[in-house]
């Protein structure tokens, strides 16, 4: 069992191949669990800096609509603001597709929404739309929101990466363990347009990749409490997909934080903006972390974005700091 450093705070899987395609794209998976697969792992050490990452950005990246279901979709929003009543809808970027180029990544995005998410990758006929979107375009995702989920493999002064136990208030994966991570926000790469009115003609690539990078800086402040300041640059190690949402993919980024391990508990314990989203703090040594997905009861306790985020460092910085 990995040495775990914990502190308190306060007191349907779907099988994945292991060698499959996603809009001509190679999904890349080292493990046999069900819960994740890679979509895109950065090919050399290190990770990409955001002046290698670029974003085409277009509606024709948006979900397909399948008429039949859009009622549904408006149904199991109504049901799940009745069961959490805080839960608010939001424009994100809907995915597409990534594509390496050479030493740099392109993502083609489009936009969506939270309600739509809910009402299709979490929806219990996901499987049902994935079958239609291949019948009608040749793609599993098409009929999906799939929104761009961001994460970070957080990199403490004495070695730990840092890890949250997710709140029973958060619409998914709730009580699991987690990585620091979110939704980079269109508002904030389209700031003088209303939310509900963004369209992907009001957002431009250079815009969208900034607020890719800088919001996973934003979800650690607010979820961790640690300043930026004390973060590094983010380095983007690639994306992983999340089976128990459908596939929904998300980035994951390598950061390294100057603070302990100590002095990040202590500023978790003062709590942040989104210290609900989470009861527990826990520190894994970087040694620890490259042998998780051989401890059964560490790994399984792991939600899927944490398990990609896992992966993924451990490919990209296999065995160093």
């Amino acid at each position: 069992m990995p040495h775990l450093v914990k502190f308190l705070k306060g007191a349907s899987s779907s099988s994945s191949p292991s060698n499959c395609t996603l809009r001509g794209e190679r999904v890349e998976s080292t493990n046999m669990d069900p819960d994740v697969s890679l979509l895109i792992r950065c090919p050399f050490l290190g990770g990409l800096s955001q002046e290698q990452v670029r974003v085409e950005i277009s509606s024709d990246y948006n979900r397909r609509v399948l008429l039949q279901h859009e009622q549904k979709i408006a149904e199991i929003w109504q049901q799940r603001k009745r069961d959490k009543p805080w839960l608010f809808n939001g424009a994100k970027f809907r995915i597409h597709g990534a594509e390496l180029e050479g030493r740099s990544l392109l993502l083609k995005l489009g936009l969506t929404c939270y309600k739509d998410y809910l009402g299709t990758n979490w929806a219990p006929s996901a499987h049902l739309l994935q079958e239609q979107g291949l019948v009608d375009f040749g793609d599993s995702q098409a009929y999906l929101a799939e929104p761009l989920g961001v994460g970070a493999m957080l990199h403490t002064a004495d070695d730990c990466f840092v890890f949250l136990r997710r709140s029973e208030q958060v619409a998914e994966a709730a009580g699991q363990v987690d990585i620091p991570g979110g939704h980079p926000e269109p508002k904030m790469a389209a700031k003088d347009i209303p939310e509900d009115s963004i369209q992907p003609e009001h957002l431009s690539g250079e815009l969208v990749v900034q607020e890719i990078f800088s919001s996973i800086l934003s979800e650690i402040r607010d979820e961790v409490n640690i300043p930026v300041e004390s973060l590094s640059q983010p380095m983007l190690l690639g994306l992983a997909r999340n089976h128990r949402s459908a596939g929904r993919p998300s980035v994951e980024f390598y950061i390294r934080c100057e603070q302990t391990s100590e002095e990040v508990r202590q500023r978790y314990l003062v709590g942040g903006p989104e210290a609900h989203e989470s009861t527990d703090i826990i520190f894994i040594h970087r040694e620890d972390v490259l042998k998780l997905e051989g401890d059964t009861d560490g790994w399984r306790d792991l939600c899927p974005s944490a398990k990609g985020g896992v992966l993924l460092y451990s490919l990209v910085h296999p065995r160093t700091s």
